[in-house]
């Protein structure tokens, strides 16, 4: 036969071990021993080969090693059996070499590819500085290096940007997405923009939780959420799926306030200008984007913060009320609830739905490996991010808790924002 002899692997020697082969005679041995070390690495006709292997091992065991293979002039009774017992043995070994190669195959390699995330807002925002946060380190921790860029896609309150990682982008790692927190709540609510399901969303994990506050300029005669209550005040709409636009819309109708929204603005930073300019008096930015941004603002009072959109009162804010806060009775808490529990999923990464669970699991090890290290910290650090860390598996379950809200809750809602 001329089989190429190789090293056995550790499979082999201990199919040779416990004598799964065994010869009545010395020539049979011989045939045994090429067959285990026969090398499992070939790709081509490795159950072929092995079964002939086996005929030879029964050809040499019961008519001697005289006879050249294949001449069965001389086949003792038994060989049949032997022959369909090396068979199926052959057949064993070459799905378990199969089986061997698709796990090699299953590991996940980026090399000389390109991964762009899809950031879901305009330049500025928190989701923009993040998502480039993000591109300019990621790479380093992700098999093969590859590229990674960001890209912005704004529209829909950002959820354009998650209607095309959803049905379009491609399911092989290269795409990315980061939009808004109230993704999954604009799910539940039946926003018609959304055109996804955020459950089936390959939640990669999160960078960072979010507080968005409601900001208001100097000038105006509303200094503060009560005062909201009794005085008109117009605030910049950044789209039917975001927090300035959603909230202000909840307030009204659960606490009686009187924000009117004027729609039209991008995101954070076109808000923000439209207050300097007199266009609007108030606008709903992320904290992280007005302590850094705009701390001049702060330093010369320009602004005023009169809400934290978070269950409970940041360690920053502490004499700003939360929106968890709000509501006088069980309805109203779970309706501002909605809203208040966005923080969880907060500046959050994920990929298209039935992403390969080796590619998924690559993307979650190597942002998690990103996350720790002291260099991103450092830049993080130099553009006054705030990290706070989240698995994706943490950021699929706050999805999850947030879909499941009470249907009553949803309904109410859904009423209010139809209105």
């Amino acid at each position: 036969m001329g089989w190429p002899l190789a090293k056995p692997t550790r499979g082999q020697q201990q199919l040779a071990a416990t004598g799964g082969i065994r010869s009545q005679a010395g020539n049979g041995h011989a045939a045994v021993a090429r067959l285990t070390n026969y090398s499992l690495s070939s790709e081509g006709g490795l159950a072929i080969n092995l079964v002939t292997a086996c005929n030879e091992v029964a050809h040499r065991t019961f008519c001697g090693s005289a006879m050249p293979y294949g001449d069965d002039r001389h086949v003792r009774p038994g060989n049949d059996a032997m022959k369909t017992t090396c068979a199926m043995l052959a057949g064993a070994i070459a799905v378990a070499s199969l089986g061997a190669h698709a796990g090699h195959a299953q590991e996940v390699d980026f090399a000389r590819k390109t991964i762009t995330i899809y950031i879901g807002n305009t330049a500025g925002g928190t989701y923009d500085l993040m998502g480039r946060l993000v591109a300019r380190h990621l790479g380093r921790f992700l098999p093969g290096n590859p590229t990674v860029i960001a890209e912005n896609m704004p529209g829909a309150g950002s959820l354009r940007a998650a209607n095309y990682i959803y049905n379009v982008a491609p399911k092989n790692g290269t795409a990315l997405g980061i939009v808004t927190d109230t993704i999954a709540v604009e799910q539940a609510l039946l926003n018609p923009a959304v055109q996804f399901d955020a459950r089936k969303l390959t939640w990669i994990g999160r960078l960072a939780a979010s507080n968005a506050v409601h900001i208001i300029w100097h000038t105006s005669r509303v200094q503060s959420i009560e005062d909201a209550k009794r005085f008109e005040v117009t605030v910049a709409g950044t789209g039917a799926g975001n927090a300035g636009e959603t909230v202000p819309t909840l307030l009204n109708a659960v606490i009686g306030t009187k924000f009117k929204i004027i729609r039209g603005y991008p995101a954070a930073n076109e808000s923000m200008l439209a207050m300097e300019r007199g266009e609007v008096e108030g606008a709903v930015v992320n904290w992280a984007t007005v302590k850094t941004a705009k701390a001049q603002w702060l330093q010369e009072g320009k602004i005023r913060i009169i809400l934290q959109d978070v269950a409970e009162r940041g360690p920053d804010l502490p004499d700003v009320p939360a929106l968890g806060e709000l509501g006088n009775n069980l309805e109203a808490k779970q309706l501002v609830g909605l809203y208040a529990s966005t923080g969880a999923i907060g500046r959050a990464f994920f990929a298209p739905p039935g992403l390969p669970r080796a590619t998924a699991k690559t993307l979650r090890d190597g942002l998690a490996a990103m996350s720790r290290d002291p260099e991103l910290v450092a830049d993080a650090n130099q553009i006054n991010a705030e990290l706070q860390i989240g698995s994706g598996e943490d950021v699929q379950k706050a999805v999850e808790r947030t879909l499941n809200v009470p249907e009553s809750v949803l309904q109410r809602a859904r009423e209010i924002f139809t209105r």
